[in-house]
């Protein structure tokens, strides 16, 4: 009799404990009260002060603001890149906020591709081999890896390119490599960190229409920019200053191709 009564109590925890851990809201990310504070010597730094946001499965979000606001130090949470010194995470209805490191790299890997203004990619690697790194780093095998490195390219229109080094394509080029690389493991999130920064006017318009393209078939994406231009493509946005949610609002404006 004690061993059930036991079992009941342990399974009202378990219950209990779900209920602690589950998201406030429905969506893809909800953030809850999240906090980022650095210790500057003697003064702390609060980059971020109780965010709240949701952002749904397909959404295509611009997350705005001033340098200095905060909106680097919220991508780099919603990205798994750091953890919040308060608050609470959770990308698809998982508690991230609370895992190590190691379980952090998991997660990064298997659900958010990352696009940098910087490309990132390795010099002396060629355009395939830069949209292989992810899945060599979770041990996918290598005729797989070839396979779904091509299908990444071709979505990016590079497919004829990809035996050329970084230094043998243009700027716009890099950049389709390096979505091409975001988007070869299937993620949950695009996470495009001022994609066009590096870029000119024309080029950058080309990749904000590949941003398009790849939201119309399904992809979620977020943008972070301080670029007015560049958060009008996305159909919400987020403004960030003083490390809180100024002002979260549709967009009116929105530039389509």
């Amino acid at each position: 009799m004690a061993s059930g009564l036991l079992t009941m109590a342990d399974s009202a925890t378990v219950l209990s404990n779900a209920a602690l851990n589950a998201p406030p809201r429905e969506g893809m990310i909800v953030t809850d009260e999240l906090w980022k504070t650095y210790d500057m010597g003697s003064e702390q730094v609060h980059a971020l002060r109780g965010v709240d946001i949701t952002i749904g499965k397909n959404e295509y979000v611009a997350i705005m603001g001033p340098s200095g606001s905060g909106k680097s130090t919220l991508m780099n949470l919603i990205g798994c890149l750091d953890t919040p010194s308060k608050g609470k995470y959770w990308l698809n209805n998982q508690l991230v906020s609370e895992l190590d490191d190691d379980e952090l790299a998991r997660i990064r890997n298997k659900e958010i591709g990352f696009v940098f203004q910087t490309f990132n990619l390795l010099a002396r690697a060629t355009a395939l081999h830069n949209v292989e790194l992810p899945l060599i780093y979770n041990g996918t095998a290598s005729d797989e890896r070839i396979e779904r490195a091509k299908g990444a390219l071709r979505k990016v229109d590079l497919e004829s390119r990809m035996t050329h080094k970084p230094n043998e394509l243009s700027g716009g080029q890099r950049q389709r490599v390096a979505i091409a690389r975001a988007l070869v493991n299937d993620p949950s999130i695009i996470l495009a960190d001022e994609p066009t920064g590096n870029l000119d006017s024309k080029t950058g318009t080309e990749i904000m229409a590949l941003f398009d393209n790849l939201h119309s078939q399904g992809n979620t994406i977020i943008l972070v920019t301080h670029e007015p231009d560049i958060a009008s493509y996305a159909h919400r946005i987020i403004h960030i200053k003083d490390g809180k949610v100024e002002l979260d609002e549709k967009n009116p404006n929105r530039r389509a191709h």
